[in-house]
C-alpha cells in the first residue's frame, strides 16, 4: 500500500493529538473503494430486477436531464484528472499508481450510474434506493479527504493544487446530485405518490406532505385521498389468500376428519344412531334421539378444521414478514447502542485530559444511531400496519365471499349480527396482533441483550433484579389471562346486546305501536349492567397489571443498586454504572410491558381466529342436487326429489316429482305449512338434499315472499346491475303497476329507498321485486306468492300484465304459489302440497273433476251462485263478467291509475277518461325519459324527499371542547382532579429519585470503597427505595379511581343514548339506515367503555413523564431552555398539522367502513335472490370497492403517523444531540454524574413524545365516538310516553273515535298524505277502509297511533282528544294487526307477554283462539320455544296467527287491522275471519283491506282517494251509489254486499 500511494498507509500517532487527522493515503484508497465497491457489487441485482419489472417508458423530465448532466460532468472531471496524470507523467519519473487507478475507477463508475439513471426512465419509481445510498456514502467517505486537503492548502502546501480544485469541484457536484435525487418525479401511469416518491422522500414520508397540508387547510374528503396500490387492492390480497388456502384447508379438514374418527371409535360403544327412523317415533326413542342430537350439535360445534387460517396468512404475506422482521432486527440492535455511547460520554466527562474531539464523535455517532434507529423503526412499523390492514382487508372479503356460499347448516349458527362482528371485530383482532407480531421475537432478544450488558456493568447482582422481574412476569401472567376471561364473558354481552338492538331497529314500529319500549328497554340495561361490571373488574386487573408494569423497572432498578452495593463493600455505585444501568432498565421496561400485551393481543386474536376458522372453514352449500342442463325436454324437472332445512331433522320436502314443460305456468296452493316456499327454496338450490335431483333448464328469476329491496334508488332496485334498455324498462313498470306510485314518490324511480324497503308499502316493494324479476328477462320464474300485499285491483292488473296468459311473461315457465284462488283457472296446471309431499296435481277442471282435497276446500269458500260462479273466472268470458266496453281491456291503466283526479263524473264516456289517462301516461313516462337524460341537473336540484337517507353526518374540523367537558362532566370533576393530582404527586416522586441517584452517585468522588460510611450508604438505598415506591403507589391509586369513574360515565351515556334512541319518532328510523344506528352502539360504545380511557389515562402519565423530564434537564444545564424553545414549537407545529389530518382520516375510516357491515347485512338478508339470480359476481366486486375506500383511508391514516412518528423522532434525537453538545462544551463545570442523569433522562424523551403525540391524536379520534354518540342523544324526541293529563280510568270504555279536519305529513318538507279527514266512528262500530295504493290508508293507523303528529286537526277517542295524553297511555289502550308480522328472538312467551302481564292461561286461551295451541303444543319447550331472529323459524303465516294472538291478549276496545290475513291461505284467512268476528265483536274494529271481501260485512266503509275521504256508508249504500266503490267491488267481482267471494 505504501508503494501503491507513495505515502503512509496509517500512522495511529496522528489520531492521538488535539488536530487529529487520517493519513492521505489511507482516504484515497479505503475511503474511496467502500463507496465504490457498494455499488459494482449492486449493480447487476438493480439491472437485473429493473429489466424484469420495466413498464412503458416515460418521458424525458428536466430532472433527469439535471442528474444526467451533472454525472457527464463527473465524467469529463475524472476523464481531466487522467489526462493530467498522464501528461505529469510523461515529465516525472514517478507517479504513484494510485493516481491512475482512481481516475479510471471513477470513468467506469459514472458510465454505469449513467446506465442505471436511464434505465429508470422505465420503472414507475425513478430513483433508486441504492444510487442514492451510494451518494450518502461517498460524501460521508470524501468528506474525511476533503478536510485533510483544506488543511494541507492552509498549511501552505501547494504541491497537489489541480488535484485539489478537481477534487473539491467533483464532490460539489455529488452533493448537488443527492440533492436532486431528493426530489420525487411524477410517473403518467400513476397519481398515486408513494409509488414515485424518491428514496430519500420515502424514507422520510415527505411524499405525503401534500395531503398534510390539504388536511390541515381544509377537512379532507374521500376523493383528497389517493388509492391503495394495485398489488394490496382487496381483489389481489383474496386472490393470493384463496390460492394458499386451497393448499392449506384441505389438509386441516383431514387433520378434522382423523381426529373424528378416533372420537367416533372412542364412543362407538354407547352410539344410538343406528336406530331406524321409523322406530324412533315412540316416546323413550324420540327423547333419546333428542339427547343424543344436542350431544351431536355440542360436539360437532365444537370442533373444526383448525390451525389452517395462520399459516395461510403467513405464507400470504411472507414478504412484507421478513422485511418487516430484517428491519425490527436492525433496530433492536442499535437500541443498545446508546448507553454504550453515553457511558463512553460520561467516561469522557469525568476524564478531564481526554481530547474535545473524541466528545464530538460520541455526539455525532449518538445522533446518527438515533437517527438509524428511527428510520429503520418507523418503516417497520409502516409494514406491521400496511400487513394488519391487508389481513383485515382479506378477512372481511372473505366472510363476505364465504357469506355467499355458506351452507344453511352452518348457517343458521349465526345470526347476521354475529357475521358482522366477524368482520368488524375478529378482523379488527387480527389486524392487532399481526401489527405486533414481531414483538414475540423481539422482546425475548432485547429482554436478553439487556441482560447481557447489565451483566457487564454491574455483574452477577444483576440476578437478583431479573429475578424479580421474572417473579413479577407468571403475576403479570395470571392478571392478564383472568382479564381476558372477562374479556371473553364481555364480547358475548356485547353479542347479545347488539342483538337485542338489532331487533329492537328492526322491529321499532311494533314496540312503538304496543307501547313495549320500557321492556326493551330494560333488556338491553340488565345486559348492559353485567357488561359495566366485567368492565369495572376488568379496569380493576388493568389498573393492578399497570402497576406491575409501572414499577418492575423503578423496584428492579432499586433492588439491584442495594444488592451490587451491599454484596461486596469494594463495590462502588459511580455515575458511568448507575445511569447506563438506568437506560438499559428503560430499555428493558419496553419489552417487559410488551410481552403480556402481546401475549394477550394473541389470545384474544386466538379466539377470533378459531371463529373465523370455523365460519371460513364451514360447509359450503351443496348445489350438486340442482342441476342446470340445456339439454332437458321439460323446464324443470324433480325427480324424487327429498329435501330438509336440517340435516338431523326430518325432510320438509319430501319425494316430490314433477315436470314442468318449457312455457308452462304451474300454482302451487296447500295450507300454512305445507312446504310451499321450501319447494321453492329447493328449487334454489337453499335446501340440504337427502335424495333424488332437480334439474332446471336455462335462468332462473326469483320473487321471495318477502320482498328483499336494496337501500338504493328505485330504478337501481329494478335494473339489479343490468343495462338500462329504455323500452323494456318503462314496460316492466306499467305492466307491475308501478308508474302511479312514481307519480306520487318524491324523485320518481329515482327516489331513494331506505334500508330494507323501509319507506314503502308492503305492496310497493312487492311490486318492485316482481319489476326487478321481469326486468332480468329469465327462462323460468320462480313466484312466492308475490300477490300476497297487493290490493285486489292491483293484483289482477298484475297477473293480466305479467303473469298471465296475456302478461308479459308468456311464453316463460312461471311457477306461482299463491293463495289467491280466483286465478288458479288461468294455470296451466295446479300442484296441492300437502306435509312437504305432492298430493294431487292437474289443470283446475282435472282437480274440480277428481272432487279431492282441492274441490273440497274450494268448495267451502265459493258460494255458488251459478254453475261458473265467480270464482272461474274464464279467459273468454272476461268482458261479459264485467260489462265493460272492450276499450278498457287495452287500457287498463286506468283501472290502475289512482292518479287520475276524479273530477268526471262516472257517467261520462269512458272513452273520454282513456284518452285523458293515456295523455297522463305519456307524460309520465316523457318526464321519466327526460329525467334519465338530465341526469346531472336531476341530481343538482334533489327533488323535495327525494333523498330519504341523510348522508351520514360527519364533523368536520376540531372536535368541539364540549364534547370533551361532557365525557368529563360524565366522568365527575372531583374524579377527574382526584386522578390528575395522584399523577402530578407520581411526577414528583420521580424527579425526587432522579436526583437523589446523582447524589449518590456523586458520593463516589468523595468516598473511595475504604471508607465509605455504612449509615449513608443504608440512607442512600432507603429512600431511593422509598420513591421508588411511592410512584407505583401513586399511578395504582390514579387508576384504580379512574376505572371507577370511567366506568360510571359509559354507564350514564349509554343510558342517554338507548333512552333517546327510544322516544326518536318513526321519521327519525325512516331516515337513518339501523347499521348506522347499531354502529353507535357497537362500535363508539366499545370506544367509549374500552379505548377512551386507557388513552386518557396515559395521555396525563407520559404528558407529566415529558414535563418533569425537561425540569431536570433545565436544572443541570439552564442554557437548555434556549433549545427547548425552538424544538417545542417544531414539535407543536408537527402535531397541529398533523391532528387535523389524522383525526378526519379516522372519521372517514368510520363513516366508508358503516356501508361494508350495511352492505353485508343487506348481502345476508337478501342472499337467496342474489343466488337465484347468479349475482353473486356483482355483489362481490361492490363489497370489494367499498372495502377499498375504506382501505385508503386506513392506509393514509398509517402514513400520516408514520409521517408525524419520524419527525418527532427527529426533534427528540435533536434534543438528545443537543443536550450532549451542551455537556461538551460546557464540559468544565459539570460533572460526570451531571451529564449522566441529563442524558439518560434525554434518550427516554424520544419515545415519551412519540407517544404522547399517538395518544392525543387517540384521544382525539376516540372522542369523536363521544360526539357521535352525542349527536343521536340530541335527536328530537317524539311525545312524552305519559303526560300529567292521564286519561280516565277504563278508559276507552266505548271506543268512538272522532276525526275532525285531521291532517297529517311524514315529514315536514313532503306534501299532506290526508288532507283534512272528518268523520264519527261510533262505539262497536266495524269500519272498513279501502283505497288505491297510496291513498292514505296507513297514514290513517300510523295518525291513531300518533306514529305521526298531525299536522291540523285532531282525533279524539271517547271525548278525549288523543293529542293531550301521553304516547303509551294511548297506545296501550289500542291494539293493531300489523302488515308484516315482526318478531323477536326470545321466547314465544316474550312475544306475547314482555310484560309478563298475563297468566300462561291466558295466554294459552289466546293462542286457542289464534289456532296456534295444537302448533303450540306440539313444540318441546312450548311457551319457551325460542324464536329466532326475526321469527325465522316460523313460516310466516304461523308468524301473522301470533300477530293475532298478541291482539287477542290486549283485549282493547280498539281494533286495528293492517291487511292483516294477506300472507295466509284461504282456510286460516277463514279462521282468522271468524276468530275476529267473534272474540271482537264488542270492540270498534278499523280494517285496512286490499281484499275488498274481507270488509263486506263492515258496518261502514270509507273509500280514501288522495288524503280525502270520497265515500262513507254502509256497504249496501255504496253499492247502490255506483261510485268509486262500487268500481273497485266490480272489479274484485262482488256484486252485492253479502257476495263475500273469496
Amino acid at each position: 500500500m505504501e508503494t501503491f500511494c507513495n505515502s503512509t498507509f496509517w500512522n495511529s500517532s496522528l489520531l492521538d493529538s488535539p488536530e487529529a487527522d487520517l493519513p492521505l493515503c489511507f482516504e484515497q484508497t479505503v475511503l474511496v473503494w467502500i463507496p465504490l465497491g457498494f455499488l459494482w457489487l449492486l449493480a447487476p441485482w438493480q439491472l437485473l430486477h429493473i429489466y424484469r419489472s420495466r413498464t412503458k417508458r416515460s418521458s424525458i423530465t428536466k430532472l433527469y436531464l439535471a442528474k444526467q448532466v451533472l454525472v457527464v460532468f463527473l465524467l469529463i472531471l475524472a476523464a481531466i484528472e487522467l489526462a493530467l496524470v498522464l501528461t505529469e507523467d510523461s515529465g516525472q519519473a514517478s507517479v504513484p499508481a494510485i493516481r491512475y487507478t482512481n481516475p479510471s475507477l471513477y470513468l467506469g463508475t459514472w458510465l454505469l450510474v449513467l446506465l442505471i439513471q436511464h434505465s429508470r426512465r422505465w420503472c414507475v419509481q425513478k430513483d433508486s434506493w441504492f444510487l442514492s445510498l451510494f451518494w450518502i456514502l461517498s460524501i460521508l467517505c470524501d468528506t474525511f479527504q476533503f478536510q485533510t486537503l483544506i488543511r494541507m492548502l492552509l498549511q501552505g502546501d501547494n504541491s497537489n493544487l489541480a488535484y485539489s480544485c478537481l477534487f473539491f469541484i467533483s464532490y460539489a457536484f455529488q452533493i448537488l446530485i443527492l440533492i436532486l435525487s431528493a426530489f420525487s418525479e411524477k410517473d403518467e401511469l400513476s397519481d398515486n405518490p408513494s409509488l414515485t416518491a424518491s428514496f430519500l422522500s420515502n424514507i422520510t414520508f415527505s411524499w405525503y406532505d401534500s395531503i398534510i397540508l390539504k388536511g390541515y387547510k381544509q377537512p379532507l374528503t374521500l376523493e383528497d385521498v389517493w388509492d391503495v396500490n394495485e398489488e394490496i387492492k382487496t381483489k389481489t390480497l383474496v386472490s393470493r389468500f384463496e390460492k394458499v388456502m386451497a393448499e392449506e384447508l384441505p389438509k386441516a379438514r383431514r387433520a378434522f376428519q382423523r381426529r373424528q374418527q378416533k372420537k367416533s371409535q372412542g364412543n362407538s360403544g354407547g352410539n344410538l344412531n343406528g336406530l331406524n327412523k321409523n322406530l324412533s317415533q315412540t316416546q323413550e326413542f324420540l327423547v333419546l334421539e333428542e339427547a343424543e342430537k344436542k350431544q351431536k350439535k355440542s360436539e360437532t360445534t365444537d370442533d373444526f378444521p383448525k390451525s389452517w387460517l395462520v399459516k395461510t396468512l403467513f405464507k400470504t404475506f411472507q414478504v412484507i414478514i421478513l422485511q418487516s422482521f430484517l428491519l425490527k432486527l436492525v433496530n433492536d440492535i442499535l437500541t443498545f447502542l446508546s448507553p454504550q455511547l453515553l457511558k463512553l460520554l460520561i467516561s469522557f466527562a469525568n476524564d478531564r485530559n481526554s481530547y474535545v474531539w473524541i466528545g464530538y464523535v460520541y455526539s455525532i455517532l449518538l445522533f446518527a444511531v438515533a437517527f438509524i434507529q428511527s428510520v429503520s423503526l418507523q418503516y417497520y412499523f409502516q409494514l406491521c400496519f400496511m400487513l394488519g390492514v391487508n389481513v383485515r382487508t382479506t378477512i372481511i372479503a372473505s366472510v363476505y365471499k364465504k357469506a355467499l356460499v355458506l351452507s344453511n347448516q352452518d348457517r343458521k349458527q349465526y345470526t347476521i349480527g354475529e357475521t358482522v362482528n366477524l368482520m368488524s371485530v375478529d378482523a379488527q383482532k387480527l389486524m392487532d396482533v399481526t401489527s405486533y407480531i414481531h414483538m414475540l421475537w423481539s422482546t425475548v432478544l432485547q429482554i436478553a441483550l439487556a441482560i447481557f450488558f447489565l451483566w457487564r456493568e454491574l455483574g452477577p447482582s444483576i440476578l437478583a433484579g431479573v429475578g424479580l422481574m421474572i417473579i413479577l412476569i407468571p403475576l403479570n401472567g395470571i392478571l392478564t389471562t383472568k382479564s381476558r376471561t372477562i374479556q371473553v364473558k364481555n364480547m358475548k354481552n356485547k353479542d347479545k346486546r347488539l342483538k337485542i338492538m338489532n331487533e329492537i331497529l328492526t322491529g321499532i314500529k311494533i314496540l312503538k305501536y304496543f307501547a313495549w319500549e320500557p321492556s326493551f328497554k330494560n333488556q338491553v340495561h340488565d345486559i348492559r349492567k353485567k357488561e359495566l361490571k366485567n368492565l369495572l373488574t376488568f379496569g380493576q386487573l388493568q389498573s393492578v397489571i399497570m402497576f406491575v408494569l409501572y414499577s418492575t423497572p423503578v423496584l428492579v432498578s432499586v433492588v439491584t443498586f442495594s444488592v451490587y452495593v451491599l454484596v461486596d463493600s469494594n463495590n462502588i455505585l459511580d455515575a458511568e454504572k448507575a445511569f447506563t444501568s438506568i437506560t438499559l432498565f428503560n430499555i428493558l421496561r419496553f419489552p417487559i410491558t410488551m410481552l403480556p400485551m402481546v401475549i394477550s393481543y394473541l389470545l384474544q386474536a386466538s379466539v377470533s381466529k378459531d371463529r373465523l376458522e370455523k365460519y371460513l372453514g364451514g360447509e359450503e352449500l351443496d348445489t350438486s342436487a340442482i342441476q342446470r342442463d340445456c339439454n332437458l325436454d321439460t323446464a324443470v324437472q324433480f325427480s324424487e326429489a327429498s329435501f330438509t332445512w336440517d340435516l338431523n331433522s326430518e325432510a320438509t320436502i319430501r319425494d316430490v316429482n314433477l315436470d314442468i314443460r318449457p312455457g308452462q305456468f304451474v300454482a302451487v296452493v296447500g295450507t300454512v305449512g305445507s312446504g310451499k316456499s321450501s319447494l321453492i327454496s329447493a328449487m334454489l338450490g337453499e335446501m340440504e338434499n337427502i335424495h333424488g335431483h332437480i334439474a332446471i333448464k336455462g335462468t332462473v328469476a326469483y320473487v321471495p315472499q318477502q320482498s328483499w329491496i336494496q337501500n338504493g334508488t328505485i330504478k337501481d332496485n329494478i335494473l339489479f346491475g343490468l343495462e338500462l334498455d329504455e323500452k323494456r324498462y318503462q314496460q316492466v313498470l306499467e305492466a307491475c303497476a308501478l308508474l302511479p306510485d312514481l307519480e306520487v314518490l318524491p324523485g320518481g324511480d329515482l327516489a331513494e329507498i331506505g334500508e330494507k324497503g323501509i319507506n314503502l308499502s308492503g305492496g310497493q316493494k312487492q311490486r318492485i321485486s316482481l319489476a326487478r324479476a321481469v326486468y332480468q328477462n329469465s327462462d323460468v320464474y320462480v313466484l312466492d306468492d308475490p300477490l300476497s300485499a297487493v290490493d285486489a285491483h292491483v293484483g289482477k292488473h298484475i297477473f293480466n300484465k305479467v303473469l298471465g296468459p296475456s302478461g308479459l311473461l308468456k311464453g316463460k315457465t312461471r311457477l306461482l304459489v299463491t293463495h289467491s284462488i280466483h286465478f288458479l283457472p288461468q294455470v296451466d296446471e295446479i300442484v296441492v302440497l300437502e306435509k312437504g309431499g305432492i298430493l294431487e296435481k292437474g289443470s283446475y277442471s282435472t282437480l274440480l273433476a277428481k272432487k279431492g282435497l282441492f274441490a273440497k276446500n274450494l268448495k267451502t269458500f265459493i258460494k255458488q251462485t251459478d254453475p261458473e260462479g265467480e270464482a272461474t273466472v274464464n279467459e273468454d268470458g272476461e268482458e261479459e263478467d264485467y260489462e265493460l266496453p272492450p276499450s278498457v281491456e287495452e287500457i287498463p291503466e286506468d283501472v290502475v291509475s289512482f292518479a287520475i283526479k276524479r273530477e268526471n263524473s262516472l257517467h261520462q264516456t269512458l272513452s273520454h277518461r282513456s284518452r285523458s289517462s293515456s295523455r297522463h301516461m305519456k307524460s309520465l313516462k316523457d318526464s321519466l325519459k327526460t329525467r334519465n337524460v338530465n341526469i346531472p341537473k336531476e341530481e343538482e336540484e334533489l327533488m323535495k324527499g327525494q333523498k330519504l337517507i341523510k348522508k351520514e353526518f360527519m364533523e368536520t374540523g376540531k372536535v368541539k371542547f364540549s364534547i370533551y367537558l361532557k365525557y368529563l362532566r360524565a366522568v365527575g370533576w372531583s374524579s377527574v382532579f382526584i386522578i390528575t393530582f395522584a399523577h402530578i404527586l407520581n411526577a414528583a416522586a420521580s424527579i425526587g429519585s432522579n436526583f437523589w441517584l446523582s447524589a449518590w452517585t456523586s458520593d463516589s468522588k468523595t468516598f473511595n470503597s475504604t471508607n465509605y460510611p455504612a449509615s449513608l450508604r443504608d440512607t442512600r438505598i432507603g429512600v431511593y427505595g422509598a420513591l421508588g415506591l411511592g410512584q407505583g403507589i401513586f399511578v395504582l391509586a390514579a387508576n384504580l379511581w379512574g376505572s371507577h369513574s370511567f366506568t360510571h360515565a359509559s354507564n350514564i351515556l349509554h343510558k342517554q343514548l338507548l333512552n333517546k334512541i327510544l322516544r326518536a319518532p318513526m321519521s327519525f328510523f325512516d331516515t337513518t339506515p339501523s347499521g348506522r344506528i347499531v354502529n353507535r352502539f357497537a362500535s363508539d360504545i366499545s370506544t367509549m367503555d374500552d379505548t377512551l380511557p386507557t388513552s386518557l389515562r396515559s395521555w396525563i402519565l407520559y404528558f407529566l413523564t415529558i414535563i418533569s423530564t425537561l425540569i431536570m434537564i433545565c436544572s443541570a444545564t439552564p442554557i437548555f431552555v434556549v433549545i427547548i424553545i425552538p424544538l417545542s414549537i417544531i414539535y407543536v407545529s408537527v402535531l397541529i398539522f398533523y391532528v387535523a389530518t389524522s383525526r378526519q382520516l379516522r372519521r372517514l375510516d368510520s363513516v366508508t367502513r358503516s356501508p361494508i357491515y350495511s352492505f353485508f347485512s343487506e348481502t345476508a338478508s337478501g342472499l337467496p335472490v342474489i343466488r337465484a339470480f347468479q349475482h353473486q359476481q356483482r355483489f362481490l366486486k361492490h363489497n370489494e370497492a367499498l372495502t377499498d375506500t375504506n382501505q385508503k383511508c386506513v392506509f393514509s391514516w398509517i402514513v400520516s403517523n408514520r409521517w408525524l412518528a419520524i419527525r418527532l423522532d427527529l426533534v427528540g434525537n435533536l434534543a438528545v444531540f443537543f443536550a450532549s453538545l451542551m455537556m461538551i462544551i460546557y464540559r468544565d463545570t459539570l460533572s460526570g454524574d451531571t451529564v449522566g442523569f441529563v442524558l439518560s433522562n434525554a434518550l427516554n424523551i424520544t419515545q415519551t413524545l412519540n407517544w404522547l403525540v399517538r395518544l392525543t391524536s387517540d384521544i382525539e379520534t376516540n372522542i369523536v365516538s363521544i360526539e357521535r354518540i352525542n349527536e343521536y342523544i340530541n335527536v328530537e324526541n317524539e311525545a312524552p310516553w305519559v303526560t300529567d293529563t292521564r286519561p280516565p280510568v277504563g278508559w276507552p270504555s266505548k271506543g268512538e273515535i272522532q276525526f275532525r279536519n285531521y291532517q297529517v305529513r311524514y315529514r315536514p318538507e313532503l306534501d299532506l298524505v290526508l288532507k283534512g279527514i272528518t268523520c264519527d266512528i261510533r262505539s262497536m262500530e266495524k269500519i272498513g277502509v279501502v283505497g288505491r295504493t297510496g291513498a292514505g290508508k296507513s297514514s290513517l293507523t300510523n295518525g291513531l297511533f300518533r306514529i305521526l303528529e298531525a299536522a291540523g286537526g285532531q282525533i279524539t277517542i271517547d271525548g278525549v282528544d288523543i293529542a293531550s295524553i301521553g304516547l303509551h297511555d294511548l297506545r296501550e289502550k289500542l291494539t293493531i294487526i300489523p302488515q308484516d308480522p315482526i318478531l323477536f328472538s326470545g321466547s314465544l312467551r316474550m312475544n306475547l307477554d314482555p310484560f309478563r302481564n298475563y297468566s300462561d292461561e291466558e295466554i294459552w286461551k289466546a293462542l286457542e283462539l289464534a289456532h296456534l295451541k295444537p302448533f303450540v303444543a306440539n313444540l318441546q319447550l312450548g311457551l319457551s320455544h325460542e324464536v329466532t331472529e326475526a321469527g325465522d323459524n316460523l313460516s310466516i303465516g304461523q308468524r301473522q296467527l301470533l300477530c293475532l294472538a298478541r291482539a287477542l291478549l290486549r283485549k282493547s276496545r280498539i281494533l286495528i287491522m293492517d291487511e292483516a290475513t294477506a300472507a295466509v291461505d284461504l282456510e286460516t284467512d277463514h279462521l282468522i275471519q271468524m276468530t275476529i268476528r267473534k272474540e271482537f265483536s264488542h270492540c270498534t274494529t278499523i280494517t285496512i283491506a286490499h281484499r275488498l271481501h274481507t270488509i263486506m260485512d263492515s258496518n261502514k266503509v270509507m273509500v280514501l282517494d288522495h288524503g280525502k275521504i270520497v265515500e262513507y256508508g254502509s256497504p249496501e249504500e255504496l253499492l247502490k251509489k255506483h261510485g268509486q266503490f262500487y268500481s273497485m267491488a266490480k272489479e274484485a267481482g262482488i256484486e252485492n254486499a253479502n257476495s263475500t267471494m273469496l
